[in-house]
């Protein structure tokens, strides 16, 4: 059984996604102070303490744009499970989600705006280099460098500004994926193997170079869970948040910076973990036929 699990609201550094965070100040503390992002990673801190699988169903708050999908404070479950990978993390998805439209709707058949939707598993499983390739028409692998992916992408039908100045193939990768692919995964779809430049927080895929044990679920053309094999190696996670440190600097708003209260705890020793976390606001609203998240929240942020 999972236990579950309450984590701070208020962070000293924002972390487990990447996102542009509301700030505050303590007075008391005198602290600057910002509203989590993500629970992701003070629930891995508990996984370090022993605790094998936990969860916490909470509110985060990302300060980005309004739209009917995205609001600036949302709802958010998280788990982790000691001695799992991403492979149980998909199946532990598939079966969350069936027994909820099971419950919600009596069926795994769900319409969706004129749409219809089968829930029943298994769903299909896809590597994001293979979506990409079906675009570009050729291997990723085949091009020489950056430079001639971006030419790939915008021949494709990229526009230009989007992949202007992304420096790494990984990057290049996942903004084709989101331009060319993500709206066209309307049926149930987990997207596997995710480049490391995008993942600063999965482990490294066990037998592909440059990729991670992650995944994330589409249906109906959004993203509704996120999931990888956790990375366990604190070396590795702060080259990573160095990296990240780095884009920062240069004036990346959603990029992190380098935790070290949870480096710390890594390095006492993690077990391999899988971890999930799936958006509720959007699975609510496949489950009631709603076309805005605005439909589904009793006091939805409104622009003036």
């Amino acid at each position: 059984d999972f236990i579950e699990m309450e984590t701070p609201v208020f962070h000293t550094q924002a972390g487990g996604a990447e996102a542009k965070p509301f700030e505050t100040y303590h007075n008391s503390l005198e602290r600057d102070l910002i509203l989590r992002i993500a629970t992701e990673l003070h629930l891995k801190r508990l996984i370090v303490g022993g605790f094998e699988r936990i969860f916490e169903v909470g509110r985060v708050f990302r300060n980005e744009g309004i739209s009917t999908r995205h609001n600036p404070e949302f709802t958010s479950l998280e788990l982790y499970q000691a001695y799992a990978d991403y492979n149980d993390m998909m199946n532990l998805t598939e079966d969350l989600i069936c027994d909820a439209a099971e419950k919600v709707l009596g069926s795994t058949e769900v319409e969706y705006q004129d749409t219809s939707i089968s829930l029943s598993k298994p769903w299909r499983r896809v590597s994001m280099h293979q979506l990409v390739e079906e675009k570009l028409g050729t291997s990723v692998s085949s091009f020489n460098s950056a430079d001639d992916l971006r030419k790939a992408a915008i021949d494709a039908g990229v526009e230009g500004a989007i992949v202007e100045g992304v420096e790494t193939t990984g990057e290049l990768v996942a903004k084709i994926f989101e331009e060319l692919c993500e709206a066209e995964l309307v049926q149930p779809t987990f997207v596997t193997d995710y480049p490391k430049e995008v993942s600063p927080l999965a482990k490294p895929h066990r037998a592909l170079d440059g990729l991670t044990e992650r995944f994330e679920l589409y249906i109906v053309g959004r993203e509704t869970a996120n999931a990888f094999s956790e990375l366990t190696d604190p070396i590795d996670q702060r080259e990573r948040f160095e990296a990240q440190a780095r884009k920062k600097e240069a004036g990346d708003e959603e990029a992190c910076g380098v935790d070290e209260d949870f480096l710390a705890a890594l390095e006492q020793g993690m077990p391999p973990t899988g971890g999930l976390g799936i958006g509720i606001d959007r699975l609510v609203m496949l489950l009631t036929n709603s076309a805005s998240i605005r439909d589904i929240i009793a006091f939805p942020a409104l622009r003036n």
